[in-house]
């Protein structure tokens, strides 16, 4: 049977994602970290993995980041944007009162500090390596509560003391579901891609040369991230996402001028976008305005300048 790899372990927002991408024919397998679940697509031991890329208030996952720029490509096939509203578990018959401690995956933390203030302030504050890390050690007496995502509380026999807390009332993760290179998702109309560039080092202008290649051909940049060349210092890689789908001629031909212009381009994918909002070539730049430039320069090539 098909499976999905997750960043696990079970209960985490990973397995929420992974089940909210609506596969029913797959089974879930968690993974104990991000590069784990990447490594069993890569190694043929799952069909898909589920894993973090960003979160609206914590930014970029850099795990997800630093393994997908890494080792044999993966592709993304689809988005999986999550509302992130966490839940405060303990063992049955907990107070309020009586939690001396309370942990969760570092970035969790973050998000809930308002509420933690409020209402746990006495309580000392411990990181974990995920949520449902957390609701473990909560059964093994190694803290007293712990936020995690409310999935975890159909897998961990703790009492669930409150739910839906959050700082941000919008806050969301955006995950992404990834294979081995193959058969590309059609396009939509609403479609995002993904790639990593490694820019030339110390070229005067390396940026704005990338960014230009995008603006002239109407695409919209949706985000863009460096992390550091391992061992490199001064060194970075650009994680971008555009709007549009690399069948369209104008993110084909951006592509390949990034191609010429970085000492390396990684794809990651075109896939439709969550949210569903449609992709705007703007003017000039359909691949109908493509077609039929390329026929006046065949044109012009054969003599047959009109």
């Amino acid at each position: 049977m098909a499976s999905i790899a997750y960043f696990g372990p079970q209960g985490t927002f990973s397995e929420q994602a992974a089940l909210a991408a609506n596969r029913p024919d797959h089974t879930l397998v968690p993974e104990a970290t991000v590069p784990e679940a990447l490594a069993a697509v890569r190694h043929g031991h799952a069909d898909l993995a589920c894993v973090p890329v960003e979160n609206s208030v914590e930014g970029a996952v850099s795990a997800t980041m630093d393994a997908l720029a890494v080792d044999e490509p993966l592709v993304a096939i689809a988005e999986i944007v999550l509302p992130v509203r966490f839940s405060l578990l303990a063992k049955p018959g907990t107070e309020l009162g009586d939690i001396t401690s309370v942990a969760s995956h570092p970035h969790a933390l973050a998000q809930v500090q308002g509420w933690l203030a409020k209402h746990l302030s006495h309580a000392t504050q411990l990181a974990a390596t995920s949520t449902a890390a957390a609701a473990v050690g909560v059964l093994d007496g190694q803290c007293g509560a712990a936020i995690t995502a409310p999935v975890a509380a159909d897998h961990y026999d703790l009492e669930v003391l409150e739910t839906g807390i959050a700082d941000v009332d919008d806050a969301v993760t955006r995950f992404l579901l990834l294979q081995r290179p193959g058969a590309l998702p059609a396009p939509t109309g609403s479609d995002r891609t993904s790639i990593v560039a490694v820019a030339a080092y110390q070229r005067t202008g390396v940026l704005a040369e990338m960014l230009t290649e995008l603006a002239l051909r109407g695409i919209n940049l949706s985000r863009i991230e460096s992390r550091p060349m391992k061992g490199r210092l001064g060194e970075y890689r650009f994680y971008l996402d555009f709007d549009g789908h690399v069948a369209e001629q104008r993110i084909a031909d951006a592509l390949a001028a990034l191609h010429r212009r970085c000492h390396e381009v990684r794809f990651l994918g075109s896939y439709p976008k969550a949210d569903g909002t449609p992709t705007l070539a703007g003017t000039d730049n359909a691949d109908a305005d493509y077609a039929a430039a390329a026929s006046w320069v065949t044109k012009v090539q054969q003599g047959r300048t009109g």
